[in-house]
């Protein structure tokens, strides 16, 4: 595979993240991860900040989706840069919530590709529009 080729699978694979992580289906999103996936949020919000095991971010998802009217926060990504192993990946996500708010946030990411699927994910969000969203 050409090193462009590359390229474009790995971005692809991040797209696929995306839409599955769209669905609301935890199995789903933690089926592209590699087993040691690694993923870390932003910020201090106590229950959602900080770093995750696959194991430990499928239990965040399965409580989270739990909030969303239809179990599901939307994210579409827009613009990706890729080199070597890694995507890096603006996104905007929506959601309405059971508390009747609703979610609208702008992401980077920063995701780490390895046979395939996702190994590592580095999450920056506007925290203080997620903690205002979901915990007040």
């Amino acid at each position: 595979m050409s090193t462009h080729d590359q390229l474009e699978a790995n971005k692809q694979v991040v797209r696929d993240f995306m839409a599955a992580f769209s669905t609301g289906d935890v199995d789903k999103i933690l089926a592209c991860l590699t087993d040691d996936a690694e993923y870390w949020i932003s910020g201090k919000i106590e229950g959602m900040s900080g770093s995750y095991d696959k194991a430990a971010l499928g239990q965040l998802l399965s409580g989270v989706t739990q909030v969303y009217t239809n179990g599901a926060l939307a994210l579409t990504p827009k613009e990706m840069t890729a080199e070597g192993n890694r995507v890096a990946a603006e996104a905007e996500s929506f959601a309405e919530l059971k508390n009747g708010k609703t979610y609208g946030c702008d992401y980077h990411y920063l995701f780490v590709i390895r046979d395939g699927k996702v190994q590592k994910v580095k999450e920056f969000l506007d925290t203080k529009h997620a903690y205002d969203t979901f915990y007040t």
